[in-house]
């Protein structure tokens, strides 16, 4: 059967495995709700990127808030990335881990003055700025700690990256960046500041892009303002053009990773800039598909009809121990996401909502879904190792799952699961008395 995601993930009879590894027998050794992540599938995607850019001037730099699991930015540090990084805890997350402040990016729209010191302590490789207000405030900060802060300015293209609305970020009715119309200015203020060092140029158009042709756009429009740029007499050292590759969920054929490479450079060489860095920021595109949430079946509750013989035209609803606070993708974005056995048994296979026990009405994890299931069976939540943990909450005072690290024949527990007390244990509760 063919699976969507990566050749690490594959049918054995009836057995769904990971790197080899049965995933019911790890959910039922280590629990559930589960992630698990294969170590091999992160690399490989990894080092899709590294060989199409080999020999040219490039640094990869992962961007972490896809997953920010410590073992994940572990295994990126030691493969030689970089990191793109949206906030002060991700960058304390980064050094945890290992990895080298002076291969990280700094994004984001709403910097504080805290993050801001706390970066140029660490001595982080690049700032991203995205507002004039913002370049002011981080050159304040840099002058009193005595430094020069260098900067990228985030332009917005305004190319349409034909994605999720909630994810687009490239648009000029986006938060996100200096509209392109501004960015020159902006760039003469930047090079007016001591405490700054203008080194590059940024722009991120959004994310699960399925297509080449916005990439080729939004460069061709960074390009105009590099040239403009450098013929104001202010050197750009880098261009980075964000990350945003998408990856198969069902049917989407996203470009490869080399494929879009191959035609950033062929652009760049095109237009006289094959000398320039080239930065890229992948996410999902590492991550997403060498992950599954695993998850038991509660419960099978037939729709009314069924239930009292009158034909099943009522909703069937398999309620596992998974919940939106575990996987948000499908309640924030209506995500589909592929669900599977993870050992293909003999029920009769029904029409099926799979749905958590969160007490709201969008906790679900798949609608209509064709499965054979029973209870005590365990489901695989294919494609979840992107955005999947890294948006877990606690709502309903639910403790967030357990991770695993899938590397050959080792298995390791990389986030053990939390407990009850843990949730509560730095709130107070109000003096009694008075």
């Amino acid at each position: 059967m063919t699976l969507p995601g990566t050749p690490f993930l594959a049918r054995d009879g009836a057995v769904l495995r990971l790197e080899g590894h049965a995933l019911a027998d790890l959910a039922r050794r280590h629990g559930t709700p589960l992630y698990v992540y294969s170590r091999r599938a992160m690399l490989a995607a990894l080092e899709t990127y590294q060989r199409a850019l080999r020999g040219r001037p490039h640094l990869v730099c992962y961007a972490m808030k896809a997953n920010s699991s410590l073992a994940v930015l572990q295994t990126f540090a030691q493969a030689g990335c970089g990191f793109d990084i949206v906030s002060g805890g991700e960058l304390a997350r980064v050094l945890a881990a290992g990895g080298d402040a002076a291969r990280v990016v700094f994004s984001g729209v709403g910097k504080t003055r805290t993050e801001m010191r706390q970066a140029l302590h660490a001595g982080v490789r690049c700032f991203n700025v995205e507002s004039v207000a913002e370049l002011d405030h981080l050159n304040e900060e840099a002058l009193a700690l005595g430094r020069r802060a260098p900067v990228s300015l985030r332009v917005n293209p305004d190319v349409d990256a034909g994605t999720h609305p909630y994810i687009s970020t490239g648009l000029k009715d986006n938060k996100f960046g200096i509209a392109h119309g501004q960015a020159l200015a902006a760039y003469r203020h930047a090079a007016s500041l001591p405490g700054l060092q203008v080194v590059g140029i940024a722009c991120h158009i959004g994310s699960q892009i399925t297509q080449l042709e916005p990439y080729l756009d939004a460069l061709d429009r960074v390009l105009d303002l590099v040239e403009a740029v450098q013929a104001a007499g202010i050197a750009i050292h880098h261009v980075d053009i964000g990350g945003g590759l998408g990856i198969t969920y069902t049917d989407e054929q996203p470009p490869r990773a080399d494929e879009l490479v191959a035609r950033l450079l062929q652009r760049l060489d095109a237009r006289g800039h094959g000398q320039r860095e080239l930065l890229l920021e992948p996410g999902r595109s590492l991550v997403g598909n060498a992950g599954v949430l695993l998850t038991e079946v509660l419960y099978l509750k037939p729709g009314a009809d069924e239930h009292a013989g009158g034909g099943g035209s009522g909703k069937n609803f398999c309620i596992v121990d998974a919940a939106m606070n575990d996987l948000m993708r499908p309640a924030m974005y209506d995500a589909w996401m592929a669900i599977e056995p993870c050992v293909q048994g003999d029920a009769p296979a029904r029409r099926w909502d799979v749905v958590g026990p969160v007490c709201e009405s969008g906790d679900w994890l798949g609608r209509d879904r064709q499965l054979a299931v029973a209870p005590g069976d365990i489901l695989a939540v294919l494609s979840a190792g992107a955005y999947g943990m890294a948006m877990a909450s606690n709502y309903n005072t639910r403790p967030r799952a357990a991770e695993l690290m899938l590397d050959g024949e080792q298995v390791h527990l990389i986030r053990e699961r939390e407990d009850v007390a843990s949730l509560f244990a730095a709130e107070r509760l109000l003096p009694t008395g008075s």
